[in-house]
């Protein structure tokens, strides 16, 4: 005998509620058990004293206090400081003019195209070796400086010219990545705009102030937002640049260098290099929401 067709109905009605939960489970359980977990688990131990083979014991406030007096973290909160304001207004322009560029049809623009967009694929230890070998002391560009008269320069070896070469490779890298996003935001400024501020009599650039820029402002806030989070969070570029020891005295040192040194090793200080995760952390959330809250503020203007 045919079931009714009530009976179908009722029973589809009964499996709805769980179904998602069902399909999320998988997700939910490997956020769980790879970012809730970890986050815990250092937010829990920044308040011990636990080292790498030592389970550690409650210290309280112990560790932040620490900080307070800790040469090095202030050095490291300065860098890292530094490397934001350097890096996110370079990665929020300069993409969006190279994805204006490659967007026009001109003969050999697809070669730019990837030729622009090729550092981000490229693996960042290759891409760090490449720049250590022009920007060393007798690399590809101080010798071509010599050849010239110059001198040589020591990018490397120069705690602030170490700092804005790790800075430049951080550009260089990301642009072809953040160009993509740009080129996706443009693809929907629609034509007319800009045929109309044209007979208005508006240039080019008037009409990338007063049609582009408003038309991917939103797209822009995130841009730095997303920079902005990667740039205090920089520790691959300068790492392979200045070496371990983070540069000249450790001068060029950034926090997340700092919680690494800290945190490895037999002798890990794992508690402290926790409460210097949370810190970073909380540091790269107030980045967001500043970001975001900028943009608000802009939009009720």
């Amino acid at each position: 005998m045919a079931v009714p067709r009530t009976t179908t109905v009722t029973r589809v009605r009964r499996q709805l509620p769980t179904s998602p939960w069902l399909f999320a489970a998988p997700g939910l359980l490997i956020a769980g058990a790879f970012v809730l977990y970890p986050f815990l688990s250092t937010l829990a131990n920044s308040f011990t004293d636990r080292r790498t083979l030592i389970p550690g014991r409650f210290v309280g406030l112990a560790n932040y206090r620490e900080m307070l007096h800790d040469d090095m973290f202030w050095i490291g909160l300065r860098n890292s400081t530094l490397y934001v304001l350097g890096v996110v207004p370079a990665l929020v322009v300069l993409p969006l003019l190279l994805a204006l560029l490659v967007r026009k049809n001109i003969p050999g623009i697809t070669f730019f195209r990837s030729a622009f967009y090729t550092p981000v694929v490229a693996s960042i230890v290759v891409v760090g070796l490449i720049w250590v070998w022009l920007l060393d002391e007798r690399g590809l560009i101080n010798s071509l400086l010599e050849t010239i008269g110059v001198g040589r320069v020591g990018f490397l070896s120069d705690q602030w010219l170490l700092l804005l070469s790790a800075m430049a490779v951080t550009v260089w890298k990301g642009l072809g990545y953040y160009m993509i996003i740009y080129l996706a935001a443009l693809a929907g400024v629609p034509r007319e705009l800009h045929e109309a501020a044209a007979v208005d009599g508006a240039g080019a650039v008037r009409r990338f102030l007063t049609v582009t820029v408003p038309a991917v402002r939103s797209t822009m806030v995130l841009v730095g937002a997303l920079s902005s989070v990667a740039a205090f969070k920089v520790f691959s570029e300068v790492y392979l640049m200045a070496g371990p020891s983070g540069g000249p005295a450790g001068e060029d040192t950034t926090l997340v260098m700092l919680v690494q040194r800290t945190g490895t090793g037999l002798t890990g200080r794992v508690g402290y290099a926790s409460a210097l995760s949370v810190v970073v952390f909380a540091v790269t959330v107030a980045l967001m929401l500043l970001v975001l809250r900028a943009d608000r503020k802009e939009e009720r203007v």
